[in-house]
């Protein structure tokens, strides 16, 4: 039997979720709770080095994915040093053979070896342009992960003229604020390589914004860290742009997370593929039974931002912290704090409808430095217990007074209940028990799609009472596989015949492993570069004068290169390009001119009432507490901003 693929009308596209795995248990749970695909890091190179996994692990991963037709990606995407080519091709093999579908790679010495394995442009790739998809197509991609930060119309533009690649966009999860790879401030500053997988977050720390007379703009201020990604409400608008696959971010997440976050995706493409059956599919099969309501204010988030999807929004960083500051609780209606003065146990009293539990973890923003200053920190406190809407803390916190809004980033309720079982998914099949002239047979198929069938060859011997309810009980004991069952019929006068319990189970199993073997899926088809339509190497403007953006790392990207037309170019900045001034640290659309109401393009047009005009002068620089400083440069031409060192 065919796959059911044959049964899609023509012009259906599939829509694939995607969801991260930390380990075994997060992918695996992301099956269950409804992913199309995985994504995962094996022991080495792959861009999250505190989250790798044994090839042994993700074979376990590929056959339970594979039994609902879902895929398992496997990132190798950081950049690989001339001493480590033969272990990773080794790796490679071992994966391969472990039945992973594709590898997320950045290095270009993985796409000259031209492995029998599909390979998908690592976002590390730097994937932002129509020329630079074009590019990478004509090299052999057959997926290519764009840039978070491209709108809506980038992503059509790229798909309308490049429509045979697979476009994957990120919709969910935390936001780095450089374009990926080429992102070199942890290098810089601690000798931690994002594009080695061991980023040190430089960019949520505190900076004090300066001015080119040294004049204090900002203090204190986590002037770079991002909002998280959230595109629940705008998988229709990608799908229509020409995304296939919708990628969730956080392989350092943990399985609660998982559970959470891609239940409420997968609910959601779920209805959007109902709605417009004759346009988009799941690109894998099954049914998911939740027994809980995902909720993704529950989760861990920063406060969520669609970036730039609709073009630049002028609220998607948070200055005030880079922690997670959970769903809005209500307002502090009265404190008492007997607790502090020794008159019995203190509490807070909180306005609105939201329950509360023991243990939950609340958060408030606290005013900071002098009164008219504008700093704020982020202070949490533990409830110890809670009657209604009266809570007791161990201690009322410095600076909560009435009217203050909180916030719960620890929900107990919600954590114990997801510490349960939370899903369960299945594939719906019908069983079909008939009499041949050998014997009997036993057929197991799913409505539209794979087909399978067992014989079994027997004398038939007619019983002295009626077999029906024997037979059934004994061939639809479906209780550990991945099967349930949807309609049984048995037919002829196969319920005539005695059978005893024990074949009839036989019978069962045999069925149910040769059906769950033949409905695995294929692997993900290898393209190869052939060279047409791939145009020349791209190679924006900063790239001519920071070769290093090229991120060569060995011979045999070296030579990759050169065969590309580039000519000399340079190491990667990991091998030595040293604490020089004036080196391209990171490259930025989010703007900390344009979030500080000080756009100067936009103080020139339609809203000029709306922007004040800024008294520093310029260059403006960010400077860390222990005194080292970044100049930025803003391209306005670009709409970009550039963050050097100095």
């Amino acid at each position: 039997m065919k796959k059911e693929d044959k049964n899609l009308k023509s012009g259906v596209r599939r829509l694939e979720l995607l969801a991260p795995a930390k380990n075994l248990e997060c992918g695996m749970a992301a099956i269950d709770h409804g992913a199309d695909a995985i994504y995962i890091g094996a022991m080495r190179y792959g861009a999250r080095a505190a989250a790798g996994n044994s090839v042994e692990d993700i074979g376990t991963l590929c056959r339970y994915a594979h039994q609902f037709d879902a895929k398992v990606y496997v990132t190798v995407n950081t950049i690989i040093y001339d001493e480590e080519l033969e272990n990773t091709f080794s790796l490679i093999e071992d994966l391969q053979k472990a039945g992973a579908d594709a590898l997320l790679v950045q290095d270009m010495s993985i796409v000259g070896r031209q492995l029998p394995i599909a390979l998908h442009a690592s976002t590390q790739t730097d994937n932002r342009t129509v020329e630079k998809v074009r590019w990478l197509r004509g090299l052999g991609f057959r997926r290519v992960v764009l840039a978070r930060e491209l709108s809506l119309t980038e992503i059509r533009e790229i798909h309308a003229a490049v429509p045979d690649v697979e476009l994957e966009v990120f919709v969910h999860g935390a936001l780095c604020v450089s374009y990926s790879g080429v992102c070199y401030a942890s290098q810089y500053c601690l000798g931690r390589s994002a594009n080695r997988g061991e980023c040190a977050q430089i960019c949520r720390m505190k900076y004090d914004l300066m001015d080119a007379d040294g004049r204090e703009i900002e203090h204190g201020r986590h002037l770079l860290s991002l909002k998280d990604l959230c595109q629940i409400d705008h998988l229709e608008e990608l799908a229509d742009a020409g995304a296939t696959s919708f990628k969730i971010e956080g392989r350092l997440k943990n399985v609660d997370y998982v559970k959470n976050v891609v239940a409420t995706y997968s609910q959601r493409l779920g209805a959007l593929c109902r709605r417009r059956p004759n346009e988009y599919a799941r690109a894998s099969k099954g049914k998911v039974a939740y027994f809980f309501e995902p909720n993704l204010k529950k989760t861990f988030n920063r406060g969520y931002t669609t970036y730039f999807l609709n073009g630049r929004q002028p609220d998607v960083a948070s200055f005030d912290t880079p922690k997670a500051l959970g769903e809005y609780v209500g307002k502090v209606k009265s404190v008492d704090e007997g607790g502090r003065k020794g008159n019995g146990p203190a509490s807070i009293v909180v306005s609105g409808t939201a329950s509360f539990s023991n243990g939950d973890g609340l958060c408030f923003f606290r005013g900071v430095g002098s009164q008219n200053s504008g700093e704020q920190e982020l202070v949490g406190f533990r409830v110890n217990r809670a009657e209604g809407n009266r809570l007791f803390p161990l201690k009322i916190p410095e600076g909560l007074r009435c009217g203050m809004a909180l916030y719960r980033n620890n929900d107990e309720a919600f954590a114990k209940l997801m510490a349960g079982k939370t899903a369960e998914r299945s594939l719906p099949v019908a069983m079909r028990f008939s009499e041949t002239e050998a014997g009997f047979e036993l057929t197991i198929e799913e409505r539209g799609g794979w087909k399978t069938t067992c014989a079994l060859p027997m004398e038939k011997v007619l019983a002295e009472k009626p077999q029906r309810e024997n037979i059934e009980r004994q061939l639809t004991k479906l209780g550990n596989t991945p099967l349930s069952l949807e309609c049984f019929e048995i037919e002829g006068t196969a319920d005539r015949c005695f059978i005893p319990s024990s074949t009839l189970a036989d019978l069962r199993r045999r069925t149910v492993e040769a059906f769950v073997e033949g409905a695995r899926g294929q692997k993900s088809e290898v393209m190869s570069g052939d060279g047409e339509d791939r145009g020349t190497l791209p190679a924006p403007k900063e790239y001519q004068r920071f070769g290093y953006m090229y991120n060569v790392a060995n011979g045999e990207a070296r030579k990759f290169y050169a065969a590309q037309g580039l000519k000399d170019v340079d190491k990667a900045f990991e091998l030595g390009t040293g604490k020089q001034d004036g080196l391209l640290l990171m490259q930025c659309r989010h703007c900390i001119r344009y979030s500080l109401g000080r756009c100067p393009r936009l103080m020139k047009g339609e809203r000029r009432e709306e922007w004040e005009v800024p008294a520093w002068h310029e260059p403006l620089y960010l400077r860390l507490g222990d005194g080292r400083r970044f100049r930025l440069e803003f391209d306005c031409r670009n709409c970009q901003m550039n963050v050097y060192s100095e």
